[in-house]
C-alpha cells in the first residue's frame, strides 16, 4: 500500500493560485451520508470551497433551502416534489379515482387501498387489479418527477454558483452534473457508489434502464475523474466503458479515532438491556431486504440461548413488521433486540460492546456481489471479530487481515457453525481488528481522493 501524499499543499485551479469550488451533487437529505460528508470535509480541509446540493425531507425534518451538516459543510437542499403543490386538481383526481383510503399522493405506497368489506362484490377483484394497477403508475411517475425537479432546481442553482469541479454522487445525479458541466465548463468526478446500473431496483423498469445506461455511458466518459468504493465496481467500470485510466479506489472506511475501540464505552449492552453474561452478535446499518437479516436469524436459532443478536440502525415499519413475524416464529423474541440508530461518527464506538459482528449482503445483484460495505470497515473499527458472507471484495479484506472467518452466503446452518466457532475464541480476532484498524483508515483514502483532485485541478 502507498504512503498518503505529504506536502501536497491547499487545492488550487491549475495555475491560478485560488482555492477551487467542488458541489458535490447528491440525492438525498445528505444529514447522514457519511461517504458525502467524509468526501467534503477533505476537501475543504484541502482548501476547497466546498457546497453539498441535495433534496431536502422536509417530514424527517430537513427542509428546503441552506443548511449545514457534518462539521459545518454547506448543504443546499432543493424542494421536495409534491403534487399538491403544482397541480392540486391532480391529486384530487387521483384520490376520486383510487378511492378515499388512497395513499397519500406525495409518500405514494406499491400497495393498492380499498374499503374492508366482508363480502366481495362482483367485479371486486376486477376493481383491485385496476387499482393496483393505477397505484403503480402513480408511484412511477411520482418518483420520475421527484427526480426531474432534483435534476432541474439542482443544475439550476449548482451552476449559479460557479463551480470548478462537479461530484457527482452515485449515477442519479449525473445528468445535472453534465448540464453544469456544460454551462459552467466544470470539470465533472463520478463518485459511483455502488454498480448504478446493476443495483438491487425492480426489474419490470423497461426504460430506466436504457436511460440510465446511456446517461452513464455518456458522462463517465467526459468525467476528468472517476472514483468507486470497491476493486471489482472498479475493474467493471474500466471494462464496460473501457476507460484510459482504472477509476481511484475510495472506500468507505471511517476516519481513524486518536484511541483504539474501547469496549467499556461501547452501547449495545446498554441499549438491549443485557448483562455480561450475554454473547452479542451485532448487525449495524440499514435494516432492510437483501441484508441478510433473515438468515442471520435462522442462524442465531441454531447458537445457544446466550447469544443474542442486537440491531443497531433504522428500517421501515413494513419491512420491520415482517421481521418481527419472523422472529415470533422462530421463538427469538427475547434474544433479538432493535436499538434505534446512532451518528454515523458514532457507529464504531457503540459497536464495541458486542462480541462477534456480522457482515452479510445477500448478492441478489451485481452492485451487492461487489459490495464493500460500510459496516465491515465500522466493525473492524469496533475491534470486533467479523463474521462475513463469500463475497469476493469483503472476503479478500477479512481474509487479509485474519479480522474474521467468512461463511456460505447461502447456508445458515454454516453462518451458525462459523459464528460459534468465532465466539468460542474471539481474541485472536478482536486483535486482529485493532491492528487492521490502523491501516484501514479514511487518512489513506482521502490522499487517494485529493490525487486524484489535484490531477483534475490541473488539466
Amino acid at each position: 500500500m502507498a504512503e498518503p501524499e505529504q506536502g501536497a499543499g491547499p487545492l488550487q485551479v491549475g495555475g491560478e493560485a485560488r482555492p477551487p469550488r467542488v458541489a458535490l451533487l447528491v440525492y438525498n437529505d445528505a444529514h447522514a451520508d457519511a461517504r458525502v460528508i467524509k468526501t467534503a470535509t477533505s476537501l475543504r480541509h484541502a482548501g476547497a470551497q466546498v457546497r453539498i446540493f441535495a433534496v431536502a425531507r422536509a417530514r424527517a425534518g430537513y427542509p428546503e433551502g441552506p443548511d449545514t451538516v457534518g462539521p459545518g459543510i454547506l448543504v443546499q437542499r432543493s424542494a421536495e416534489f409534491e403534487l399538491v403543490r403544482y397541480a392540486p386538481w391532480a391529486v384530487d383526481a387521483a384520490r376520486r379515482l383510487l378511492g378515499r383510503t388512497a395513499p397519500d399522493p406525495d409518500h405514494p405506497t406499491l400497495e393498492p387501498s380499498l374499503p374492508t368489506r366482508h363480502v366481495e362484490r362482483p367485479g371486486a377483484a376486477l376493481q383491485r387489479w385496476g387499482l393496483a394497477l393505477a397505484n403503480d403508475a402513480w408511484l412511477r411517475g411520482f418518483l420520475t418527477a421527484s427526480l426531474g425537479q432534483y435534476w432541474l432546481v439542482t443544475a439550476r442553482d449548482a451552476a449559479a454558483w460557479e463551480p470548478d469541479v462537479v461530484h457527482a454522487n452515485d449515477g442519479n445525479t449525473l445528468a445535472p452534473a453534465w448540464w453544469v458541466a456544460r454551462s459552467t465548463g466544470a470539470r465533472i468526478v463520478y463518485d459511483a457508489h455502488e454498480l448504478w446500473r446493476h443495483r438491487n431496483v425492480r426489474q419490470d423498469r423497461p426504460v430506466a434502464p436504457l436511460v440510465e445506461a446511456a446517461i452513464e455511458s455518456l458522462v463517465i466518459r467526459t468525467a476528468a475523474g472517476v472514483v468507486t468504493v470497491s476493486p471489482s465496481i472498479a475493474d467493471w467500470l474500466c471494462t464496460a466503458y473501457r476507460l484510459p485510466q482504472r477509476p481511484t479506489l475510495v472506500r468507505n472506511i471511517p476516519r481513524r479515532s486518536a484511541l483504539p475501540a474501547d469496549p467499556s464505552q461501547g452501547r449495545l449492552r446498554t441499549l438491549a438491556r443485557l448483562d455480561g453474561t450475554a454473547q452479542v452478535i451485532a448487525y449495524g446499518g440499514r435494516i432492510t431486504t437483501s441484508r441478510g437479516i433473515e438468515e442471520t436469524l435462522e442462524a442465531l436459532a441454531m447458537l445457544p440461548a446466550t447469544v443474542h443478536l442486537v440491531l443497531l440502525g433504522y428500517g421501515e415499519p413494513d419491512y420491520l413488521a415482517v421481521l418481527h413475524a419472523r422472529i415470533a416464529s422462530l421463538d427469538l423474541a427475547a434474544r433479538v433486540h432493535f436499538v434505534g440508530k446512532v451518528p454515523p461518527e458514532q457507529v464504531s464506538t457503540a459497536l464495541a460492546d458486542a462480541d462477534l459482528s456480522v457482515v452479510y449482503v445477500r448478492p441478489v445483484c451485481l452492485s451487492y456481489e461487489f459490495s464493500l460495505p460500510n459496516k465491515l470497515f465500522e466493525s473492524i473499527h469496533a475491534g470486533l471479530p467479523i463474521a462475513a458472507a463469500d463475497l469476493p471484495d469483503t472476503a479478500a479484506i477479512v481474509r487479509e487481515h485474519r479480522v474474521g472467518e467468512v461463511f456460505d452466503a447461502d447456508s445458515p446452518a454454516d453462518m451458525a457453525r462459523t459464528m460459534g466457532r468465532m465466539l468460542a475464541d474471539p481474541q485472536r480476532y478482536r486483535d486482529a481488528s485493532r491492528t487492521a484498524a490502523e491501516a484501514l483508515t479514511w487518512q489513506y483514502e482521502e490522499s487517494e481522493l485529493l490525487g486524484l483532485y489535484r490531477r483534475v485541478l490541473a488539466g
